[in-house]
């Protein structure tokens, strides 16, 4: 019964996954598009101390870009979203798919057969090497370096 019980609260967990709520008043809570976005009027268009347009003039180009960006970007949204979240959709579970069947497996073969190589290679380095380096060590060990400055 137990185990009826967690079966079905572990189903319910892996649902609640893809279809939790969104926050539909806060759509970027990591703050990822926060410097690339932010585009306004006053970054885009400026004039600069005596050489000011109507205020007419500035005031209607003010709302239309402002508009014009708000509308375009829901419009190309609206045609291009869900399109576009297929691909992501389907690149993103290509990644991981690769990723899992593909990288991990074959880093962890790697790994596990370089494992064999690297004993070898390092019994053979201690083997060699290691009476080599220490025989030299030992006659270079009574070398003194004096220096002196000559006037």
């Amino acid at each position: 019964m137990a185990e009826e019980q967690s079966e079905l609260d572990e189903r319910i967990i892996i649902k609640d996954q893809h279809t939790k709520e969104i926050d539909l008043v806060n759509r970027d809570p990591k703050h990822i598009n926060e410097d690339v976005v932010k585009v306004d009027f006053e970054d885009v268009i400026a004039e600069p101390v005596g050489t000011y347009s109507f205020d007419g003039v500035w005031k209607t180009s003010y709302t239309t870009f402002t508009v014009t960006k708000y509308w375009c970007y829901r419009l190309l949204s609206a045609i291009l979203g869900i399109p576009l979240a297929v691909i992501w959709g389907f690149l993103f579970a290509l990644i991981s798919f690769c990723h899992i069947w593909a990288v991990v497996p074959c880093i962890k073969s790697y790994l596990i057969e370089i494992q064999c190589v690297s004993r070898i290679y390092s019994l053979c380095i201690h083997t060699f090497c290691d009476p080599l380096f220490e025989a030299l060590s030992k006659i270079c060990s009574n070398i003194r370096v004096a220096l002196r400055k000559e006037i």
